[in-house]
This record gives C-alpha cells, structure tokens and sequence, in this order.
C-alpha cells in the first residue's frame, strides 16, 4: 500500500499544523474575556442554525447574532495575511475555499434572520467587544425575558 503524498512540506510540519486548535485560541479567549467585561453573555462554539454545519465562535442566540474569530492565516486577512512557501498553491487555494465558504456561511445567517459580526485575530479585543455591545444594543433586546414567575407585583408589607 502506497501512501498517498501529504500536503506538508514535512512530517514535522504536518504535526505541527494538525496541532492548531479549533476553539479556545488565544484570539478568542481575549476576545470572550472583553465581552464578558462588557456583561455580555453567550454561548461558545456553537451552530446558530443546527442544520447548517457552521460554527461560530460566539453566539448570542436572542439577539440572533453570531461572532466569527477569523484567523489572518486560515482566512485570507487583506492585512495580514502572508502566502505560504511551500506548497503555496494548495495554500492559496483552501485559502480561497475558506473565503468563499465564510461568504456562504453568512449569506445562509442572514437568510435566516442572524446578523454575523467577524472579527479579525489582528483586532483590539476590547474595541471589538465594544463593537460588539452596540451591535448587540442595536439588533434589540439580548437579555431574558421575565418568566411569568417574575411578572407578578411584589407583595406589599403592613
């Protein structure tokens, strides 16, 4: 059986790219602790829409917003992002690829009624977390509604 030839460079390189982590990245951890600052509260790593196999980094499920932490790297940063060395036309292609589907992804949110914010790495956590607080107070009301148990008039003492 033949192995068929990875898109790394090396196997070192293979490693060392497979050991990238999906969530809890330090971008994103800086930017969770800015919006909790903020009071915000949200749900981490999860789909807004269950059937469409997208997740965000952050999701405020009331106020029908999703957070995207999109890395410089992996997501085509018109900043920052730097092109590969090697292999870079594999590179430049899953870069592509990443683009068109964070396109779709959003394109799928809004169809649905979910406003998307994306958030660069490169980006001031707590200027984003700001930007996300005003987004937030704009799309409506993101905290609890009183349960009925709430509602009743407090009782009054003699």
């Amino acid at each position: 059986m033949t192995r068929e030839k990875s898109w790394a460079s090396s196997e070192g390189v293979r490693r060392s790219m497979k050991s990238n982590k999906g969530r809890d990245t330090r971008p994103e951890l800086k930017l969770r602790r800015a919006a909790h600052a903020l009071g915000l509260r949200y749900r981490v790593s999860t789909r807004p829409i269950r059937s469409l196999r997208r997740t965000a980094d952050m999701v405020f499920t009331r106020a029908k917003v999703a957070v995207f932490l999109d890395g410089c790297f992996w997501h085509g940063c018109p900043e920052h992002h730097t092109v590969a060395k090697t292999n870079a036309a594999f590179w430049a292609e899953k870069i592509q690829r990443t683009k068109e589907r964070d396109i779709e992804t959003d394109t799928a949110l809004k169809a649905a009624g979910w406003t998307v914010l994306r958030v660069w790495e490169h980006e001031d956590s707590d200027t984003a977390a700001t930007r996300l607080a005003r987004l937030l107070k704009a799309t409506g009301p993101a905290a609890p509604t009183p349960s009925k148990r709430s509602a009743a008039p407090p009782k009054t003492t003699r």
